[in-house]
């Protein structure tokens, strides 16, 4: 109701400020005016200083925007490579400001300076051979930089040595949850196909392929710290991407194909939580939280959990309408603690078998032998007749 009031209010303003502008051009009749549309000296120094006015403002916009908004970004990566991708970053904001601050304050100046003046023509030239090899030479050296900068960066980011000790892991997409496969012991996936799904065999594991007999699917992703990670993704249904954004990493899911992405953590769970920068950014997020729960208790509802930081793996495409939920916690472990956790967890082989194991029967429940029952009640039967 309060939307529709100030939309309303907002389209009466309007029509007030319409009719106003008729009433001023009402009382303009009779007199002399300028109805040429030539813009005179006056309309061009006016220009001229609004677009010394535009360019502050874009700047005082954009030093706030620094500030204010500044501290939002990602801080610390959480990878080895991710200090890389950050470096790459950082040059290439870094040279995008110093071109947009040249070019944007000569647009400028130039505007100003060269504003119309009456009697005064502009100089036409066909072409500037010099200027045009000035402004062509200049952008392809920085360009060529970064784009060799990008390849040994990307290089080194994609580059697998199969040779190299990892960790192999599938993630598997499908709307709107992510799953986990590990390879086991052998350190090699099994093959898997979308046909083979059935029961809770929900990733189509292929269980008479040999690599698949140590394979472990779990709804958690634990990783160890300081070991190569190599993921395999597939997707089930539609385009996903898995994006873990404090690991610099993201690949798209493409169903039909898998797409392959590796990274190493250098901090565990606990380890990233105790960084000086994420103790005060939590600290800030349960401010917030601690004074949003105040209102919500306050008509009676349910106040806010504090919030916890945890590494989390997303999707970064617009999947479908739960799009936005589609995650799962990522945690780091230590590599001890790692071998803990995973050396109790069943095997998909096991899992289908003992989904299909019927379940053993109970003493008068249905399907139970009943016969040792019968003799029981037939011999109690006797004994009081005796």
């Amino acid at each position: 109701m309060t939307s529709l009031l100030v939309i309303i209010v907002l389209v009466l303003l309007a029509v007030a400020l319409w009719q106003l502008t008729k009433i001023f051009d009402l009382t303009q009749v009779g007199s002399i005016s300028d109805n040429s549309q030539v813009a005179s000296d006056d309309d061009n120094n006016v220009q001229g200083y609004l677009m010394f006015g535009f360019l502050a403002f874009l700047y005082i916009f954009s030093i706030y925007g620094l500030f204010k908004w500044g501290p939002l970004v990602l801080h610390t990566p959480a990878s080895e490579h991710g200090s890389l991708v950050d470096s790459l970053m950082n040059i290439s904001w870094v040279l995008l400001f110093i071109v947009q601050a040249i070019t944007q304050v000569l647009l400028h100046y130039f505007s100003f300076k060269y504003r119309g003046k009456k009697g005064q023509k502009a100089l036409y030239f066909a072409d500037n051979n010099r200027l045009e090899a000035l402004w062509s030479v200049i952008p392809a050296v920085v360009l060529a930089g970064l784009i060799l900068y990008g390849l040994y960066a990307w290089t080194n980011i994609m580059f697998i040595d199969e040779e190299e000790d990892t960790v192999v892991v599938e993630l598997y997409a499908q709307q709107f949850k992510w799953t986990a496969r590990y390879a086991g012991p052998d350190n090699v996936l099994g093959k898997a196909n979308v046909r083979l799904i059935e029961g809770v065999n929900t990733l189509g594991v292929d269980l008479s392929d040999p690599y698949a007999q140590d394979d472990i699917v779990i709804n958690e992703l634990h990783i160890p710290k300081g070991k190569k990670i190599h993921f395999k993704m597939r997707s089930q249904d539609v385009l996903h991407s898995a994006y873990m954004p404090y690991f610099r990493a993201q690949m798209n899911c493409v169903p039909g194909m898998v797409t392959e992405f590796a990274f190493t953590p250098i901090y565990t769970t606990d380890e990233y939580r105790e960084l000086p920068y994420m103790v005060e950014k939590v600290a800030n997020i349960n401010d917030l939280r601690t004074k949003k729960s105040i209102e919500l208790v306050a008509k009676g509802e349910t106040a806010l959990d504090p919030y916890t930081f945890d590494y989390l793996l997303l999707c970064n495409k617009i999947c479908g309408a739960s799009h936005y939920n589609m995650q799962m916690k990522v945690i780091v472990d230590t590599p001890e603690d790692y071998k803990k956790w995973l050396q109790d967890k069943p095997t998909v082989v096991q899992e289908v078998k003992t989904a299909k194991t019927p379940a053993a029967p109970v003493d008068g429940a249905k399907g139970a032998d009943s016969t040792k029952g019968k003799d029981t009640a037939a011999a109690v039967v006797k004994m009081a007749m005796k």
